[in-house]
């Protein structure tokens, strides 16, 4: 198991990545491979500890987070949440506080923890 401990040997794997990847898929051998993989998991704990991504801290943000992840629009959200494109675009555009059933689809059907809720609302 690789581990990266210095930013210049950060910098380094991602170029070792670069440089395996741009040999193309068919031209990887077994080995370039196994490197890539160690590599990538090597980079991806290196930034983990150094580049951590920010936790949201209002429900706007948290709900931002999951359509990013869910890899879902607007459009989507809405009716995933069951409320019209309107509702939601004046809540997500902080014009209309979020009701109660719109918080509870947002933690059904979001997964959004309801301490979250609790403690931003």
């Amino acid at each position: 198991m690789k581990i990266i401990t210095t930013e210049k040997a950060y910098q380094k794997a991602l170029t070792d990545v670069y440089n395996l990847m741009k040999k193309g898929e068919n031209k990887i051998s077994g080995k370039d491979a196994k490197d890539i993989s160690a590599l990538a998991n090597a980079i991806q704990d290196y930034e983990k500890m150094h580049y951590p991504f920010p936790m949201p801290k209002t429900i706007h943000e948290m709900i931002e987070l999951k359509m990013f992840e869910k890899k879902i629009n607007r459009v989507k959200l809405s009716k995933m949440l069951g409320v019209t494109q309107p509702k939601l675009s004046q809540i997500l555009n902080k014009k209309r506080e979020p009701d109660v059933p719109f918080l509870k689809a947002v933690h059904e059907k979001l997964g959004v923890d309801g301490n979250f809720i609790l403690e931003n609302v």
